[in-house]
């Protein structure tokens, strides 16, 4: 259920796709070490590019944010929706059409870039391209609303419901969506992860034969690996935690694990069945996973026992049991080495 690389994964792929907040930066914080392990994917051979499902800033604008935080990062190595949602009307309705902009400066340039003409709401169209934008008046989105409503082909950035802000987790634009297409009974094109589109359009910019999807959401991350059928990297610093990593199911499973982007440069070994075990039980290094009377159990057996492959053990001894019996472990007993005796 877990990939096994002798190689390291900077050296098995030739591409990472980075997510951003919760595996490159934090808030306004770059992830402890994530600058020096992309430095070391980039010495491995690997290229590196920074894709995220916020449509709002341009590419530019979020390269130079990630150089203020310390990461290496020019214009070209950053990959967002509105640039994949761009793509997907160009490709559509080719050079030169114009197209409702219902969104922020990084949507408009996107399209500008692709050679579409960004129109507002009272102008000709071809089509509407929605994305994140909190200055967005109330009249703008009626304008597109109604329009869309009546016939006007519409490609959305992404759908995701949250985004983090300075005050705490906020609506994103994946309500602004739902609230469109309730009114409108139509329903966009999305580009932005879980949806391939994204993930296409950074290969394409960026190359590379062989991608790698790093992320630390299983809904959108994880799925839009799946998705575009490439391999996964789910890193432990954002928000996925023990309970919903026990309860994914098949699409949102990752490939591999690791605590943080250090896992690129590290080989990863997938966990085995001990097939010596009265009940179904998996290890590896010096950890055993079991599940007892329905409750997650990882123990020390030996002394190479890091902190990665726990997680590995975990996940895949809560899988097996979700996979044979329907239901998801508990984890109220579970301990993640070096946390509080209740783990998130």
């Amino acid at each position: 259920m877990l990939l096994t690389s002798a190689d390291p994964l900077a050296r098995a792929y030739d591409l990472a796709m980075l997510d951003l907040d919760g595996v490159v930066y934090i808030g306004d914080e770059a992830v402890v070490g994530a600058a020096e392990s992309i430095v070391g994917a980039r010495d491995a051979g690997m290229r590196v590019a920074f894709i995220t499902n916020n449509a709002s800033r341009s590419a530019a604008v979020v390269a130079g944010r990630l150089r203020d935080l310390g990461v290496a990062a020019e214009t070209g190595d950053v990959v967002t929706s509105a640039q994949a949602a761009a793509r997907l009307l160009a490709e559509r309705f080719g050079p030169g059409a114009p197209v409702l902009c219902l969104g922020g400066p990084g949507l408009r340039t996107a399209l500008e870039e692709a050679g579409l003409v960004a129109v507002d709401g009272d102008e000709e169209a071809r089509a509407a391209a929605s994305g994140y934008g909190p200055d967005l008046r109330w009249r703008e989105i009626m304008q597109a609303a109604v329009r869309i409503r009546d016939g006007l082909p519409w490609v959305a950035s992404n759908t995701d419901h949250t985004i983090p802000t300075a005050y705490g987790v906020a609506p994103g634009h994946g309500v602004l969506v739902d609230m469109v297409q309730r009114f409108t009974g139509m329903t966009p094109q999305v580009a932005g992860k879980p949806a391939r589109p994204l993930l296409d359009e950074t290969v394409r910019r960026v190359g590379g034969r062989r991608p790698l999807m790093v992320g630390d959401r299983l809904d959108t991350d994880i799925e839009g690996a799946h998705n575009a059928g490439v391999d996964s990297l789910l890193v432990l610093t954002g928000v996925t935690g023990l309970a919903e990593l026990v309860a994914a199911e098949a699409g949102h499973r990752p490939g591999y694990i690791a605590p943080d982007l250090g896992g690129l440069t590290t080989a990863h070994e997938a966990p085995e069945r001990d097939r010596a075990a009265d009940t179904p039980a998996w290890r590896l290094g010096g950890w055993a996973g079991r599940v007892d009377e329905g409750r997650l159990v990882v123990e020390q057996v030996g002394p190479e026992a890091t902190v990665a492959d726990w997680w590995r053990v975990a996940a895949v001894t809560a899988w097996d049991h979700r996979d044979r019996t329907g239901e998801a472990v508990d984890i109220a007993a579970a301990r993640v080495p070096g946390t509080d005796p209740v783990a998130r």
